[in-house]
């Protein structure tokens, strides 16, 4: 499997049977799984969501969105139960407004689960931590 690094983002070819054993990035040397969502640019977001062949899971925000801040802990709990079987990245829509435009985003939160530039899935709104895993456990 073709993996993105959180840090680098250059990619790695990781066994899939490799990939719950903690391995690092063959450039930085960093752990490619931090068990936390990472941040998302116009720099670094086609290595994780058209290079990479984990899935991507991104959660489009705005600081100023109160549903978003109240389900930062919960895209992040998902994250550290959930991992490796998903790379979780952050797109706050505010400062990287041509990739929200990119996506059509209109409402926010808006989470997408995106494989090889392709779409998965789509929904708007927060929710709890539960009908999140639920909701991803279809893409796995």
């Amino acid at each position: 499997m073709i993996l993105a690094c959180p840090h680098c983002h250059g990619l790695n070819r990781v066994p899939d049977t490799r990939l719950s054993d903690a391995p690092s990035c063959g450039r930085c040397k960093s752990p490619l799984f931090t068990g936390a969502p990472m941040e998302l640019t116009a720099e670094n977001f086609d290595a994780h969501a058209v290079k990479s062949e984990l899935p991507l899971v991104v959660d489009f925000w705005a600081a100023w969105c109160g549903p978003c801040q109240s389900f930062a802990p919960v895209f992040s709990a998902a994250a550290e139960e959930i991992e490796p079987g998903f790379r979780f990245g952050k797109l706050d829509t505010e400062s990287q407004q041509a990739l929200a435009a990119r996506f059509g985003i209109r409402s926010i939160p808006t989470l997408m689960v995106i494989k090889g530039g392709k779409i998965l899935g789509q929904q708007a709104g927060a929710m709890p931590k539960q009908a999140f895993i639920q909701w991803l456990k279809q893409f796995s």
